[in-house]
């Protein structure tokens, strides 16, 4: 009799976790949030990214490294306001432009650089670290993040 007392009282708990999990899933859940692909005309676009380096020694001890914009691409809609929101992790500053645009500024490590930018015509705009470029006489990648407008 005891068996069946705990394995009633085990199975009860097994299911009242899985209606806790399912309702916290239903709370918290505000549905499914893509990262490629179109979104809704109803949504405020923020595009939240970091800056970030890859460091490495090679077998000789010469050190290389790479700075990036993390995602590295993103796809935003034609003629909608969007706000770029970059956090400045690694590198102490980042001097930056979209190219095909006017704007430039800086992203410095620990702040928060806000870009609202509006692009009017498809294609894809580059967004540059002028510091972290191949025309800058530098043997890393270029720390570039491509934005594809639809």
């Amino acid at each position: 009799m005891r068996f069946f007392v705990i394995k009633k009282s085990f199975l009860i708990t097994i299911i009242l976790c899985i209606i806790a999990g399912i309702g916290g899933w239903y709370v918290v859940n505000k549905g499914v949030v893509p990262t490629t692909g179109k979104p809704s005309e109803e949504e405020m676009l923020v595009f939240n990214m970091i800056t970030s380096e890859f460091k490495t020694k090679l077998e000789d001890g010469t050190e290389i490294e790479a700075y990036r914009f993390d995602p590295g691409t993103i796809t935003v809609p034609k003629g909608k306001e969007i706000t770029l929101s970059i956090f400045g992790v690694n590198g102490s500053e980042h001097p930056y432009s979209i190219e095909g645009t006017d704007i430039n500024g800086v992203i410095k490590k620990g702040e928060e650089t806000l870009i609202d930018v509006r692009f009017d015509k498809a294609g894809v705009y580059k967004l540059i670290c002028s510091t972290h470029s191949h025309h800058n006489g530098h043997h890393s990648p270029p720390m570039v993040a491509y934005i594809y407008v639809y």
